[in-house]
């Protein structure tokens, strides 16, 4: 016995959760949160569709919250086995889970506070301290080193770029080998390095985040100051949401690199996320996994004002422009970028700059289709300010770059199972797998098992 389940990142990007079941073990690949839409996002309430305490390891292709967020709830349901991953992937998630908890907290204190939840009282999806408890069950290894997370699967990561510590994963088990390949980072990115080739597998899980599209071809430095010199010559607030990991960082180093160059006026650059300014400092641990010099990283520290306190957070939307705000999260779904849009959303002086995909049913998604109303904290926030979206910061893999990544598989997989993104973006990915490569490729639902033996 060797099957498969898709227990999330079916018609989403976010949630993903795969796992691997032979006749004496469990593993679960990736352990994330469910983001967006209400019913997704529900599911993060649901019971595990497997009993927790069934399961024997986990192991994680990277840190961000789609990919490890549930992990701290699984632990408290009873996961007790350990949690496989890189070194630099377990340091950031000893980052991320902590503020994802503590943003969980805050969020439900303020239902409380409020009434703004049918819930009495709003309870958190877990805490800070259960976030930290599920850290003692982190074990990190190397690159390309196999391992055994159970005695009857052998498995190693291979660098994917994406983030600090991402990793496509290879699991094998009775001669049968399957390759999950988590987010699949650009060869051409400015701040990573380019992904590592896939292993030779009989199946193939694949992401398909934009698996519908191709990014411009635009230099993403030319595309920032083109976004940002208008709003600061005209006095404005360039607001940025970004992810905390990676994306923040990117764009403060190519802040830096346009004030260095006199490309856009000098304004005051604030990083108001202290889960970003956590996340910065690893980029000196691990030099080997990033295109950075030290030198670059010193620069970015020299321009970039840190935003530390709430008290502080809460002064800066009293200031006035031109200057730059960096904030979590990237599409807008809690976190204090969202006390900055209450602030400086209503006049169109000041400009949001959306930073990556919005997943379906997020505020980012509805303003880049164009909405001018908000939901926040439970008022209406009006949307004067002009919206970009920028295309080059992109930290995954375009339609072309993925199939470029499966190309490079030294032989034909029986089948590619197509994941991790939007409906449409998934169907558009196997049709051109189907056509490019002339591979077998299925976009599997929800709860979907397949028989890998």
């Amino acid at each position: 016995m060797f099957q498969l389940t898709f227990l999330g990142a079916n018609a989403t990007v976010t949630g993903s959760r795969y796992l691997l079941e032979t006749s004496r073990s469990r593993v679960l690949v990736d352990c994330g949160l469910f983001q967006g839409y209400k019913p997704l996002r529900l599911r993060n309430w649901a019971p595990f569709p497997v009993a927790p305490e069934s399961i024997d390891a986990v192991v994680l292709t990277h840190a961000h919250l789609d990919h490890s967020g549930y992990l701290p709830r699984l632990v408290r349901e009873g996961f007790r086995g350990p949690i496989w991953c890189t070194s630099a992937t377990r340091s950031l998630c000893r980052i991320l889970l902590a503020d994802s908890a503590r943003l969980l907290e805050e969020e439900a204190d303020y239902a409380n506070r409020k009434g703004s939840s049918r819930h009495h009282p709003a309870e958190p999806l877990y805490t800070e301290a259960e976030a930290s408890a599920s850290l003692r069950q982190f074990r990190d290894v190397g690159y390309d080193d196999y391992f055994e997370p159970v005695p009857d699967m052998r498995v190693r990561l291979r660098s994917q770029g994406h983030i600090l510590g991402a990793a496509a994963i290879t699991v094998e088990h009775a001669g049968r080998r399957i390759v999950f390949s988590g987010d699949v980072g650009r060869s051409g990115d400015p701040f990573m390095r380019p992904p590592t080739s896939p292993d030779e597998a009989d199946w193939i899980v694949v992401e398909s985040t934009y698996g519908n599209r191709s990014h411009p071809i635009v230099d993403a430095a030319n595309e920032l100051t083109h976004a940002l010199r208008p709003v600061l010559q005209r006095g404005g607030v360039a607001i940025i949401p970004a992810f905390a990991v990676g994306r923040a960082q990117l764009l403060l180093h190519l802040i830096t690199q346009l004030h260095l160059e006199r490309k856009i006026p000098l304004s005051p650059v604030y990083l108001n996320s202290p889960m970003a300014t956590n996340v910065t400092a690893l980029y000196s641990e691990h030099p080997g996994e990033h295109r950075l010099t030290s030198a670059q990283l010193d620069a970015i520290a020299r321009n970039t004002r840190v935003v530390n306190s709430a008290e502080e957070s809460k002064a800066l939307n009293s200031r006035k422009g031109p200057m730059i705000i960096v904030s979590a999260s990237g599409m807008l779904t809690g976190g204090r970028v969202l006390h900055h849009l209450v602030a400086f959303a209503a006049d169109p002086r000041n400009a949001i700059l959306l930073s990556g995909f919005q997943a379906g049913g997020t505020r980012g998604a509805k303003l880049a289709a164009g909405e001018r109303t908000l939901r926040i904290y439970g008022q209406d926030v009006l949307v004067n300010a002009e919206v970009i979206q920028l295309e080059a910061a992109s930290a995954h893999a375009d339609a072309d770059e993925l199939i470029q990544w499966l190309r490079r598989v030294p032989r034909r997989p029986q089948s590619v199972f197509i994941t991790h993104g939007e409906p449409d973006a998934a169907e558009a990915l196997r049709l051109r797998v189907e056509r490019d490569l002339h591979w077998r490729a299925r976009v599997p639902e929800y709860r979907d098992t397949i028989d890998l033996t």
